[in-house]
């Protein structure tokens, strides 16, 4: 069924989002008032509204108002194995580092067994919020054993990626694990997200050409900054 009012409004605001009018993060006018600017009835508004927030242009914030919704600094699909600093130099930005903490830790029982295969009695746990001109936008632990990271407090704020390559390390494959996660309490405080921005955690397992695990990360992604896809192919029948 068409509803050439409605998309005649959707595509407004739209154009109006693009051109600048509506910035990301600013407030749109109520209901009622892009109503009577548009003259229009508050249905139509609202159901253009709903189909923008669908399509990822507005976020709605119940009791607040609706709102342009950020853009994602980084889009690319989940198949590709970037480092933080890659994606948010692929973002356009200047990748960043606050360095929270990096100590050396002795290895559990469970750590050799995560780490099958590697022989090391002790880890290396760093902790670091990953900037793009600036902005907080990417809360990073990582763990590898203390012998691939033999200058880790020298190379704090380079990507962890490198740091490997230097000492000989190279990445060449992740398992990941991907969690929605809401409002938590002391990460998206630390990354200035209002109550309303969900982070996204990737837990990661890499992997070298061998086989053999060499860093294990934690990385919790600001959903409003970070957008990743997957491509999912059918698997032909046998009959076809």
């Amino acid at each position: 069924m068409e509803h050439p009012l409605r998309n005649k409004i959707i595509e407004r605001v739209k154009r109006d989002i693009e051109s600048g009018i509506y910035k990301e993060g600013d407030k749109l006018p109520s209901e009622f008032e892009l109503a009577k600017q548009l003259e229009v009835s508050r249905s139509t508004i609202r159901e253009a509204l709903q189909f923008l927030e669908e399509e990822g242009f507005v976020v709605k914030r119940h009791g607040v108002g609706t709102f342009v919704h950020s853009k994602p600094l980084f889009s690319s699909g989940i198949e590709e194995l970037y480092s933080v600093t890659d994606m948010i130099v692929k973002g356009n930005k200047t990748p960043g580092t606050i360095f929270l903490s990096s100590i050396e830790i002795e290895a559990l029982e469970e750590d050799t067994l995560q780490f099958t295969g590697c022989s090391f009695n002790h880890l290396i746990a760093m902790e670091r919020v990953r900037t793009a001109n600036g902005e907080p936008v990417a809360y990073c632990v990582d763990r590898a054993p203390a012998p691939y990271l033999p200058n880790f407090s020298v190379h704090a704020t380079k990507s962890i990626y490198e740091i490997l390559e230097e000492e000989g390390r190279t990445i060449s494959y992740a398992i990941t694990h991907i969690e929605p996660v809401g409002f938590h309490e002391e990460i998206s405080t630390i990354l200035q997200c209002d109550p309303s921005t969900s982070l996204l955690l990737l837990k990661q397992m890499h992997y070298d050409d061998h086989d053999c695990p060499i860093l294990y990360s934690l990385n919790y992604f600001r959903a409003d900054k970070f957008k990743f896809h997957v491509v999912r192919k059918r698997k032909k029948s046998s009959q076809e």
